[in-house]
Order: structure tokens, then C-alpha cells, then sequence
């Protein structure tokens, strides 16, 4: 059975690559990420088209620009009724904040449920190197402790962050604060370009609400038993 707290990113370039990959993971999928490059090449339709189907969506587009942008333009995705939105928190407190109750009241106007709004922390490809080399002198841990705080200031619903720090983020901010942790890989599968990684049961343990995993699933040979894989070892936790 599928489980919510795992999310198959569609990470695929078409349409028809996109559709072939949710039949073949059929039932033991129901929610999906649909990312910047299918978003791009398809538009909003894909989005409708999952929904006709059932499937819960995360649309993973990190918005980041002035407040008023980032607030009109989620309010410009409200209308494709995803199950959750993300913005960038690097964006600062005031864009969060603006994002936030521009969504909400939209919601409210429109009369229908809120979609859940995230925002990304620190991305999970970088590592300390990368992060040194934009001239930050902190940690990635602590800069990922303190957007998440500020997140939760804004009154975002939860956060986007690596396993490694979503211990640390369940202690500070509650266990009604979702952490939607991408940077999954169960153990066999190349971590690519992920560089703070963890096995799907580590991160179910380390207080992870929902899973994003990708080429451990659309690249697999077979990719529905490579989901089924990971949902029995969510479960094993």
C-alpha cells in the first residue's frame, strides 16, 4: 500500500516519460515531486493531470525574489490546487512572511484547503566546501537551524532540509513542524550529486515527516520495486 510519507520525484524531461514512470509504480505511489525541469517543459497541466489521478503533489519550484513576487506567484500556483508549495528561505523573514499570508488568504478566498508551504533550507548537493566558497563562515548545520527557525517565524508549515540536520530541526521547532528531507539513498544506490545523504530508515528515525526520493526510483531497472523497497524499510523503523 502506498504510504504519503514518500514522495517519487518526477524528475523525468516529458510527458510521456512522466506518465509511463506513475503507471509503472501504479498504487504503490500516491504522492509525487514535480520539479523545475517537468514544471518547465509541461506547465501546470502535468500538476492536473496527477490530481485527476489521485496523486498528491509537491511543487518543488523554490521561489525566491521580493516578497510581493513570491506571494502573487504562489497565488498563481494555487490554482493547479498542489498538496505543497516551497519557497527559498534564503529569501529572508519578510518574504516568507508575505508568501505565507498571501497563500492563505487566497485559500481562504477561494474556499478551499490551504496547500502545505515549505521552505528550503540549505540544498542538499552542497557540502562544506561549497558553502565556505560563498563566504559564509558558519556551519551548514547551524544556517540550516536558523531558516528553519526563521521559517517557522513566518509561519511556513515546515521546512526542506538534509538528514543530517532534521534531528536537530524536529528538537528546536516540535513535532507538528514537517521536514520534507530529500538527499535519500537506500544503501547500493550512487549518491550522484547529493553530498548529505542518508538511507531512507536512518532519516524516518532521524524525525524526517516525508521522503523525496528520485533516481533510487525512476532510475532503477524496475522502479516500482525499488519504491516498494523503500516503503518496507520506512516501515521497518
Amino acid at each position: 500500500m502506498a504510504d504519503d510519507r514518500l514522495i517519487a520525484a518526477l524528475d523525468v524531461p516529458t510527458r510521456t516519460s512522466a506518465e509511463q514512470l506513475v503507471a509503472r509504480l501504479g498504487d504503490s505511489v500516491s504522492y509525487y515531486k514535480v520539479g523545475m525541469e517537468l514544471f518547465y517543459a509541461l506547465g501546470g497541466g502535468i500538476v492536473t493531470w496527477l490530481k485527476e489521478r489521485e496523486k498528491k503533489v509537491f511543487l518543488d519550484l523554490k521561489l525566491h525574489d521580493i516578497p510581493n513576487t513570491v506571494g502573487n506567484g504562489l497565488c498563481s500556483l494555487l490554482r493547479l490546487r498542489p498538496d505543497i508549495l516551497n519557497v527559498h528561505t534564503a529569501g529572508g523573514l519578510r518574504m516568507m512572511k508575505t508568501a505565507s499570508e498571501a497563500l492563505h488568504s487566497a485559500a481562504e478566498a477561494e474556499g478551499i484547503p490551504c496547500p502545505k508551504l515549505i521552505g528550503v533550507t540549505v540544498l542538499t548537493s552542497m557540502d562544506a566546501d561549497d558553502w565556505a566558497g560563498l563566504g559564509h563562515t558558519g556551519t551548514i548545520a547551524d544556517a540550516v537551524l536558523r531558516r528553519a527557525r526563521l521559517a517557522q517565524e513566518a509561519g511556513l508549515d515546515g521546512v526542506v532540509a538534509s538528514p543530517a540536520e532534521t534531528a536537530e530541526i524536529r528538537r528546536v521547532c516540535g513535532e507538528d513542524f514537517l521536514i520534507v528531507t530529500p538527499g535519500i539513498r537506500p544503501a547500493g544506490v550512487s549518491n550522484d550529486d547529493q553530498r548529505r545523504v542518508m538511507t531512507p530508515a536512518g532519516a524516518i528515525r532521524a524525525g524526517a515527516s516525508q521522503l523525496v526520493v528520485g533516481r533510487a526510483i525512476y532510475a532503477a531497472a524496475d522502479p516500482r520495486t525499488a519504491a516498494e523497497d523503500v516503503l518496507k524499510e520506512m516501515e521497518s523503523v
